[in-house]
């Protein structure tokens, strides 16, 4: 009988829908310690080649960056120094026109440590993120919290 190959995991990033894509990876790279990816080299190369027009380009932190799309990545984790882009854990944020809608069918839970959950909770807070619900069950006990555009995240 012939042994199938080992699958070789596959890479992902969380891609989340944003009215202002930036203004979000700011938010969560503060909430996580994460990143703000810097691609201005890979823009000014797209813009250099007539790849990428003009329009579809913000200056972010003082430097060229794409309008509708702009990811966050772990600090720690391998990056394409070419492009800016990360290689492991990471959330892209992109540009759609319609507001959200009904409640995140997908969400993040944070794990700021045992005895550290309402320290974490103020930290983000202030950095505009609100609380929505206190939740205690028999299962345990977590926060409900919402980013900046309302989109749902659990501080556990």
């Amino acid at each position: 009988m012939t042994q199938t190959p080992a699958a070789t995991p596959l890479h992902w990033k969380l891609v989340i829908d944003a009215a202002d894509p930036h203004a979000e990876a700011d938010f969560w790279a503060g909430a996580l310690h994460y990143e703000v990816e810097d691609n201005s080299a890979l823009v000014e190369r797209l813009l250099e080649l007539g790849a990428l027009p003009g329009a579809a380009t913000v200056e972010f932190h003082g430097r060229a960056a794409f309008r509708d799309l702009v990811g966050v990545r772990h600090p720690e984790d391998p990056y394409d120094q070419e492009r800016g882009t990360g290689l492991g854990r990471r959330l892209l944020f992109q540009r759609v026109p319609e507001p959200k809608s009904g409640k995140n069918r997908l969400h993040l839970d944070l794990h700021p440590g045992e005895g550290r959950r309402a320290e974490e909770v103020e930290r983000l807070e202030k950095l505009g993120a609100s609380v929505l619900r206190h939740v205690r069950e028999p299962a345990g006990e977590w926060v409900v919290m919402a980013d900046p555009e309302g989109n749902e995240f659990c501080v556990c």
